[in-house]
C-alpha cells in the first residue's frame, strides 16, 4: 500500500526541510514541493493561477501514485484552507493509498525568528512575517495531524510523521 504525506503549514514553519527529511528517511519515496509548481516572476495570484496552480500539482499527483517506484508520495504546500485540501484531494485516485494528512505548527516568536533568518539570508522578503503570521492560527481549524515544530529538528518532525 502505498502512503501519500500532505504536509502543511504556513510560510517559514519548515514544511520544504520536513519534507527532504521525510523523502531521506523513507524508502521508495519522491517529494513534490507544492511552490515547484507556481514558481513565477512576477508571482500572480488570481483565479486562473490558483486553479492553474492546483491542476499542476494534481498531475504530477498522480503520475506519483501512478507509478510503481515510489510507495511513499510526500507532498508540502502552504494549504492554510480546508478547501485547498479539499480541492486536491478530490481530483487524486487515494484507493490503494493511505492518507497521512498533517499540518506543521510552530509559535508566532519562533515563526518570525525563523523568517527573518531567511530574510537576512536574501531567500525571503520582508513582507512574509506578516503574511505568515496571519495564517499561523488557520491550521488550527483543519482536518488534519497537528504537529508543534517550534523546538524540534526538521529530522525529529520527520520521525513523528513517519510514525503517525
Amino acid at each position: 500500500m502505498k502512503t501519500v504525506y500532505f504536509i502543511g503549514g504556513t510560510m517559514g514553519v519548515g514544511k520544504t526541510s520536513v519534507g527532504r527529511c521525510l523523502t531521506e528517511l523513507l524508502e521508495n519515496s519522491v517529494f513534490l514541493d507544492g511552490d515547484w509548481c507556481w514558481t513565477a516572476s512576477p508571482f500572480r495570484v488570481t483565479a486562473e493561477t490558483k486553479r492553474m496552480v492546483i491542476q499542476n500539482i494534481c498531475a504530477l499527483l498522480k503520475n506519483f501514485i501512478a507509478c510503481t517506484a515510489y510507495q511513499n508520495i510526500i507532498f508540502c504546500w502552504v494549504m492554510h484552507e480546508q478547501r485547498i485540501i479539499d480541492a486536491i484531494l478530490s481530483e487524486l485516485d487515494l484507493s490503494g493509498c493511505r492518507l497521512v494528512n498533517v499540518s506543521l505548527l510552530c509559535s508566532r516568536e519562533e515563526l518570525i525568528r525563523r523568517l527573518q533568518k531567511d530574510v537576512a539570508a536574501g531567500v525571503r522578503t520582508e513582507d512574509v512575517i506578516a503574511r505568515s503570521c496571519a495564517r499561523l492560527g488557520m491550521y488550527e481549524e483543519l482536518d488534519t495531524v497537528k504537529i508543534d515544530a517550534s523546538c524540534r529538528s526538521a529530522e525529529e518532525i520527520a520521525r513523528a510523521i513517519a510514525a503517525l
